[in-house]
């Protein structure tokens, strides 16, 4: 089975939304490349690319969706994410998970980060995921 490895952000401020990243979830920078920053979880690669312009036929365009941090303190998380210049979306949601037929919601707060990047943040983690 393929198993998700690697998320690029293109951002206008590489220098900013790595450090955004590394301070409110702990990221480690591994790695500098030809147009951004590498940073690790330990389990997966997120590249914070710069914008540039476009190659024949690649689309080019700011950010991802979103991205979902499973995180130990979600109140402490979000607390940074706020101190950081972030902001949460909404109050806590308590996930837990059930029977996966049956709509539901994983994530706990979605926040936005200050280069307008959303983020998950949950304690309980998604399905088909490893703690």
């Amino acid at each position: 089975m393929a198993r998700i490895k690697h998320i690029a952000i293109r951002t206008h401020d590489i220098e900013k939304t790595a450090a955004f990243y590394k301070e409110a979830f702990g990221l480690e920078q591994v790695g500098v490349g030809q147009s951004g920053i590498y940073l690790t979880d330990g389990h997966l690669n997120i590249a914070i690319l710069s914008m540039r312009a476009v190659v024949e036929g690649e689309t080019m365009k700011l950010g991802v969706d979103h991205v979902g941090f499973q995180v130990d303190d979600v109140n402490a998380t979000v607390a940074k994410i706020r101190a950081l210049g972030g902001k949460a979306l909404n109050e806590r949601n308590e996930a837990t998970h059930s029977d996966p037929s049956k709509p539901q919601s994983y994530f706990e707060v979605k926040c936005v980060a200050p280069d307008d990047q959303v983020i998950d943040v949950s304690n309980a983690g998604w399905i088909g995921a490893s703690k």
